[in-house]
């Protein structure tokens, strides 16, 4: 009895480990989220003060080209914000799917039965699928934020 008792807390521990590391992803992520809505609202601010000009005629050409660079970064930056929700998303539900897991590998050593070893198993790789699919949104994000700089970098003042 208590030799099982060990083994489920072991086979528990794997998916509780995944639990943690989803939790250092998601806190990254939820910081990278505040600092793209930041960059949006402040580019968004600066987009309506030199459209105020913009409408009262008092634009120069240099002022103009600032205009345009941003609503190219703005949509650029909308589409990034989508990248890092998704990851958000992919991490959140992983971690739910590790705490199923966790569950369901409790059920298994309470109730014996195979099925739902499996179901354990497959709701585990189901976790870990989504741990993926967010590191590939979050590496798509990065290389996204990269394009984003090269249009700062561009800009002649």
């Amino acid at each position: 009895m208590k030799g099982e008792l060990v083994n489920m807390i072991q086979a528990m521990l794997a998916p509780g480990i995944m639990i943690s590391a989803c939790g250092l992803l998601l806190l990254g992520m939820n910081n990278k989220y505040s600092i793209v809505v930041n960059r949006i609202r402040l580019l968004d601010d600066e987009k309506r003060r030199l459209a105020t000009k913009h409408d009262a005629g008092e634009m120069h050409l240099k002022e103009k080209k600032r205009l345009l660079s941003i609503r190219i970064q703005l949509l650029k930056l909308a589409y990034r914000v989508k990248l890092v929700r998704n990851a958000v998303m992919a991490y959140t539900i992983a971690v739910g799917l590790f705490i199923t897991s966790c569950v369901t590998i409790g059920f298994q050593y309470i109730f014996s039965a195979e099925p739902i070893f499996y179901m354990a198993l497959v709701i585990f790789l189901l976790g870990m699928t989504s741990v993926f699919v967010g590191a590939i949104m979050a590496a798509i994000e990065s290389y996204r934020g990269y394009e984003i700089v090269q249009i700062e970098l561009k800009e002649e003042y």
